[in-house]
């Protein structure tokens, strides 16, 4: 007897799970009838939403993308800007050696000093319009070399009085043109 109450209890249970089952599938249709109505305009009011997105994102990510090439376009105008003169003032490093070089010689003559004075007040003249462009004569001499500003093209035994890795002499000027090494200068080092 217990077991046919067990049995009984089952089969009312599951009949109660399947009218359940029924009613919610009654009801369903009716659910999926009135969403068939509006589904067909929410699917168009949802596919154009999903494309007004779509292209409110590749309208944004164009105008970033012209904004960073503007930005690089004038960070690369400022820098052409900022060393327009390097390629004149390259040029004229070598006239300038050649003029201190004849700077260098002595004269005794009148004619000769006369001739000396002219090139000494070329040679200032371009130095002075070098510097009022920017592109200074760096100052090595007694210096601690640095290999970003100087070119070592021979060491010598360090004197007394003197620093290891000290510019002892200069053979050839060095020029800066703002922050940039136009010519690293040619020195000796004590080492």
């Amino acid at each position: 007897m217990a077991d046919e109450k067990k049995m009984n209890e089952k089969a009312e249970a599951k009949e109660q799970e399947d009218a359940t089952a029924k009613s919610s599938e009654q009801e369903d249709p009716k659910q999926d009838a009135s969403e068939e109505k509006v589904d067909p305009q929410q699917a168009k009011i949802d596919e154009l939403s999903k494309k007004l997105e779509e292209s409110e994102d590749k309208y944004l990510r164009a105008q970033a993308e012209i904004a960073n090439t503007q930005n690089r376009y004038q960070k690369e105008q400022e820098r052409l800007l900022k060393y327009k003169g390097q390629d004149i003032a390259k040029a004229i490093l070598p006239a300038v050696d050649n003029l201190n070089r004849a700077l260098d010689i002595e004269v005794e003559d009148e004619n000769s000093q006369q001739l000396k004075k002219g090139v000494e007040m070329v040679a200032n003249d371009i130095e002075s319009a070098l510097s009022n462009n920017d592109v200074v004569k760096m100052d090595a001499l007694n210096k601690k070399f640095d290999p970003n500003f100087h070119q070592a093209v021979k060491t010598v035994p360090v004197e007394k009085g003197q620093e290891s890795d000290t510019i002892v002499e200069v053979y050839q000027e060095g020029y800066m043109l703002k922050d940039r090494v136009l010519r690293p200068a040619m020195v000796v080092v004590a080492q």
